[in-house]
């Protein structure tokens, strides 16, 4: 018998690999003669960097760089030397987690880090660069991490504009002749899991620009800006940056990835199955287990456990959940085609009892569901 294990974290509770070694122990304390294959996942939010360095096997890169108001800041990246593959989440050098909420303000912030760590990755080999657009506290259409590949962005004057969000209007012309030439050389896959258009009521500036510090005058004065350089992104790269889909994710960086870096839009579960070669390894499979803190409508929109039984309905592999609570009804879990679901707190004390031992209560679930295949 062949199961894989392919979970998503439990948030503050347990790991994707805890989760992979409770298993395994739960499993193999009743069925002796099993393959357990460990294919931990996620979804490009907070924690996919651990996943992703178990596929990468790279090292930590620091560097500073930028912050998003010019401040220096130590960014890290992870970096194998083996594949050329960088994995930068913009965050890092970009994001809300670098400020205090009363500095929050993006219409003054910068991407211009998330391009100089990208620089220093071209710089190392990286032929390959994932990038994690979530978390950024700017709203600038990535015209900073284009500054710093040697895109220029000029006014009516041909004077150079300081690339924040505020600037936005301003700019008359893009200045393409000092690009980085080693660019061009470089694939960039993006994990973009938003389908936000660049502007209006449904755009980067009205939906998300109030969580990072915009006013109401803020989110006209910047959405007015996307509009505005949209129509100078289509004269220089010939593109409808409304039409296209994730355009608006990370303050316009969606965009911004694919007309500067001529990256590829992907939902961040599909970059990290890309990454495990994920479809590869299901073959001969005959179960799949995964799990996450919380199974609920939510799970069905792009998230980890989605993204497993797309595979698993193509190989026709039988499915099972093991979450931390579940918040659905038996016949949304088998309508979703999951086979068997279970949840911690089904045998915890309390919510504090199933954060504490998690691990525990997944190897009970395990053995418990190994006596049903066995």
């Amino acid at each position: 018998m062949k199961i894989v294990l392919s979970p998503d974290k439990f948030k503050n509770s347990l790991t994707g690999m805890a989760f992979c070694n409770a298993v395994e122990e739960g499993i193999k304390s009743v069925i002796f003669n099993v393959e357990i294959v460990k294919l931990p996942l996620a979804d490009g939010g907070d924690g996919t960097i651990e996943v992703v360095d178990f596929y990468l096997k790279g090292k930590t890169i620091y560097v500073e760089v930028n912050n998003p108001f010019f401040l220096p800041v130590k960014a890290s990246y992870l970096y194998s030397e083996d594949s050329k593959t960088a994995f930068i989440e913009m965050a890092e050098a970009s994001g809300v987690k670098l400020l205090n909420l009363e500095q929050f303000d993006c219409k003054n912030a910068t991407t211009l880090g998330t391009g100089e760590m990208i620089v220093d990755a071209i710089n190392k080999g990286a032929s390959k660069i994932i990038l994690g657009i979530g978390g950024s506290a700017t709203n600038d259409c990535g015209i900073g991490m284009a500054t710093a590949l040697g895109y220029r962005f000029l006014d009516k004057n041909g004077k150079e504009v300081k690339p924040i969000g505020a600037n936005l209007s301003n700019i008359s012309e893009i200045d393409v002749t000092n690009v980085n030439p080693k660019l061009a050389e470089v694939s960039f896959e993006i994990a973009c899991d938003v389908t936000n258009p660049l502007y209006g009521k449904e755009g980067a500036a009205y939906v998300y620009g109030p969580q990072k510090g915009a006013t109401e005058a803020d989110v006209k004065l910047l959405d007015k800006g996307l509009q505005d350089f949209s129509k100078i992104l289509n004269v220089v790269f010939n593109v409808d940056a409304q039409s296209v889909q994730g355009a608006g994710a990370a303050g316009g960086m969606g965009i911004a990835s694919k007309v500067f870096l001529n990256g590829k839009l992907e939902q961040g579960i599909q970059l990290v199955k890309n990454l495990a070669q994920f479809d590869s390894k299901l073959d001969n499979a005959d179960w799949i287990i995964t799990g996450e803190g919380k199974l609920d409508v939510q799970t069905f929109s792009g998230k980890t456990i989605k993204g497993v039984m797309t595979s698993a309905k193509t190989k026709q592999i039988k499915v099972a959940a093991f979450c931390g609570m579940i918040d659905l009804e038996e016949s949304d879990i088998n309508n979703f085609g999951i086979n068997y679901a279970d949840a911690v707190l089904n045998y915890s004390k309390d919510l504090n009892d199933a954060m504490k031992n998690s691990y525990n209560y997944v190897k009970i679930m395990a053995e418990k569901f190994a006596k049903t295949i066995a």
